[in-house]
């Protein structure tokens, strides 16, 4: 290949070039550049050879700086990619972990705390001479929300299902049968209970023995050698405590040992006796046994659940019950079954019924079109979380029809799946014979609460009629009936406190954890909304699975106490942030909200050091309001550090106009930066990844290309517009010598 040498002193051509950086003057010189975007992604190959030589002599972007030059980067690619990790070193003094340092990445399913993962990868960075800045301990995104959500879900009560213990003499007050020690102390209270149930209602006025009251059942029917589960609800007035006794069991007094001993409060708390809890076999050695309640040590008002109490033997056969209310009709009307949109009619009727008295009879409109334009819902079926059922019902129609079925409450409400693996996709057909429709539903898991509802949806088809029959949802494996089944829901106080103590278990071990290697943290993440006000999740129709608004049970305190948390466990040197995007956006009106929640907080006793600004920005990016923020963040005398930079171009295949303007305006933000923040107050600038390789990519900016290198992790024009702005002058004016190609 032929070598041509240029000299560059001071050159038009290399003059020209340099401006064209800044979209400036030498139109007439300026070579004409682009690709047609059909045929893939520019490299930065393709640029002019005079502008890429230049950009080549660049040195690393850290040489420039005399802040902290920080970026995210992704903990796999670091340890698996050598070029990446080449650049992450040589480029800059402290990295940020895009996602792997949050909430959803380490903590599991029971609130368990992973640190092996982000440990092996911190070490690697400390071996590179790199610091590590913490990101993120509180944000409303990449959450664990399934976690958080099961520890304020409602409280399913199963009442006695399958009990062999009758309680209806306590319900009706008459005590026949059960026998009282203390009976004055003993009364009934018609909504005392769970769920404004009856309960037991016992007044213990003086210290004194357990057995001063005592509630003893009559003997209950039992197989000797079989286990039993005996399990009540039960709260009381003031702290207090209690036992259970038995009789006709192979350990009676199980107390003796501490094992039946239990605490009582203000909160419903559910007691259990088995083997598996008692850590012994619990096993009957009689035809008949007893159990005895004795709560005569603690002064004080003690409540139990009547409905709840239950004596189950565990080695009994199983028997099959069906969790759907009215499931075969035979209530001769809908009952509490909804008719959403019905059609031409939809109404329990005596004929074509599949089994006993009833069926439902469903039939489309003469313009029905969709699914939805014939609907019938059930109510809340009070399922277990975890639990595998079976769901099944028999339908014909008048002719050939279709349908399918939707769970409201389920994480996956809408499954259509492919019901006899026949291909059917998301619905199934009908003929003029019962058909069986089953479907198994394993491990179920809730969108929200504990309620899921069945969704008959048969709009499919104009003029169709189906009738519907034995609409089953039995658990697998059997299981008793959950008759009078509760739930009860938290209370806000109770939520605040399971939440807060779900914060302070997450930041107290993530700070003190990595107190010796993480020197800064991002403790609150995107607080505001656009118009600078508080954010919320309570008008988040459809929050994504990863969701989950703190301060919506802890209040707009809740940021004071995620920084005090932070502030007890960090080192005195450490710095803790609070960090938002787009506050270079509009009117500028959530940076006001955002510098007046930082005020608000430490009215209330937080120090926050410093205020992140992600400047997540695009070509359009207002560039007066880019200096106009950073003087506004000067003034709260805080540290200011840009937290996430990356310029969007709008496409994964730039022209050369802007691949420059891309160059100009990342040279604008460094400039704008180092003009209206105080040296005292600058923490550094944070680039928000490397390149424009796609796998980085993945779920950040798919089709834009808005990083300093290139696909190929060569260096792009904007890496000479960052550089320039972290020198403070065009490096390249100084280059000399001659170029060769």
């Amino acid at each position: 290949m032929m070598n041509r040498k240029i000299n560059m002193h001071n050159g038009l051509l290399m003059a020209c070039v340099l401006l064209l950086s800044m979209l400036g003057a030498c139109d007439k010189n300026k070579m004409e550049w682009g690709r047609d975007p059909r045929y893939g992604q520019v490299t930065m190959a393709e640029l002019p050879l005079e502008l890429r030589e230049a950009i080549s002599r660049y040195d690393v972007l850290k040489s420039y700086s005399d802040f902290t030059l920080g970026v995210g980067i992704d903990f796999a690619l670091y340890s698996s990619d050598q070029t990446y990790r080449t650049l992450v070193n040589e480029n800059f003094h402290e990295v940020v972990a895009g996602y792997e340092m949050k909430h959803g990445s380490m903590v599991g399913a029971d609130g368990a705390i992973n640190f092996g993962p982000v440990d092996a990868v911190i070490d690697q960075l400390v071996a590179a001479n790199l610091r590590v800045y913490g990101h993120t301990l509180v944000w409303h995104q990449n959450q664990n929300a399934s976690y958080l959500n099961s520890l304020i879900a409602p409280t399913v009560v199963p009442a006695a299902g399958g009990s062999v213990l009758d309680v209806s003499p306590l319900a009706d007050g008459s005590f026949s049968g059960w026998s009282r020690n203390n009976a004055g102390g003993m009364t009934l209270v018609d909504n005392g209970g769970l769920s404004n149930g009856p309960a037991l209602r016992l007044e213990v006025t003086a210290a004194g023995n357990e057995w001063d009251t005592q509630l003893m059942s009559p003997g209950i029917p039992a197989t000797a050698g079989h286990r039993y589960e005996i399990s009540f609800w039960i709260k009381s007035d003031g702290p207090g405590n209690g036992r259970m006794s038995f009789d006709g069991m192979a350990n009676n007094y199980p107390w003796l040992n501490g094992a039946a001993l239990f605490e009582t409060s203000g909160v419903w708390t559910k007691m259990t006796y088995s083997t598996s809890t008692l850590g012994a076999d619990f096993t009957a050695t009689a035809s008949t046994i007893k159990l005895a309640f004795d709560l005569g040590k603690v002064p004080g008002v003690y409540y139990v659940d009547i409905n709840s109490i239950s004596v189950i033997d565990e080695d009994a056969a199983p028997t099959e019950y069906n969790h759907v209310p009215n499931g075969g009709f035979e209530s001769g009307s809908l009952g509490d079954w909804a008719a959403l949109n019905p059609g031409a009619g939809i109404e329990v009727v005596g004929e074509d019924v599949h089994a006993g008295s009833y069926a439902v009879k469903m039939t489309t409109s003469a313009t029905a079109a969709n699914a939805w334009d014939l609907q019938l819902e059930s109510p809340g079926l009070p399922l277990q979380a975890g639990n595998d059922y079976t769901f099944s019902f028999y339908v014909k129609s008048s002719v050939a029809g279709q349908g399918r079925v939707s769970f409201p409450g389920l994480t996956n409400q809408y499954p259509w799946l492919d019901w006899r693996g026949t291909g059917a996709g998301e619905s199934f057909t009908t003929g003029t014979d019962w058909s069986l429709i089953s479907v198994d539903l394993d491990g179920i898991a809730y969108s929200s609460g504990t309620s899921v509802k069945l969704s008959f949806d048969f709009g499919y088809l104009p003029g169709v009629t189906y009738y519907i029959d034995d609409i089953k949802v039995v658990e697998k494996g059997g299981g008793g009936s959950p008759g009078g089944t509760l739930i009860i829901e938290k209370t806000p106080e109770e939520k605040k406190q399971l939440i807060g103590g779900a914060l302070e278990t997450w930041i107290t071990a993530m700070v003190s954890h990595y107190q010796g290697s993480v020197h800064a943290w991002d403790v609150v993440n995107e607080p505001m909304t656009e118009s600078g006000t508080l954010r919320t999740g309570a008008n988040v129709v459809d929050p994504a699975s990863d969701e989950f608004y703190w301060q919506d049970y802890l209040g707009e305190d809740y940021a004071v106490l995620a920084f005090n948390l932070a502030r007890k466990q960090a080192k005195p040197t450490d710095k803790l942030f609070i960090n938002d995007y787009n506050l270079e956006s509009g009117s500028l009106a959530k940076l006001d909200g955002l510098i007046d929640y930082v005020n608000y907080m430490e009215s209330q006793g937080a120090a926050v050091d410093g205020i992140g600004t992600q400047m997540h920005l695009s070509l359009s990016s207002n560039r007066d309001n880019i200096a106009a923020m950073f003087e506004k963040l000067a003034a709260t005398g805080k540290l200011i550090k840009v937290s996430e930079l990356d310029i969007q171009v709008g496409t994964t295949s730039p022209t050369m106009e802007q691949y420059a303007e891309q160059a100009a305006l990342y040279r604008y933000v460094v400039e704008m930066y180092n003009t209206h923040i105080p040296k005292e107050q600058q923490f550094g600038i944070t680039v928000w990844g490397i390149s424009d390789n796609a796998q980085e990519h993945q779920y950040w900016l798919p089709e834009d290309a808005p990083n300093l290198w290139d696909q190929n992790y060569a260096r792009k024009h904007a890496y000479k517009g960052f550089a320039d702005g972290l020198a403070g002058r065009d490096v390249s004016e100084e280059f000399s010598g001659e170029l060769e190609y």
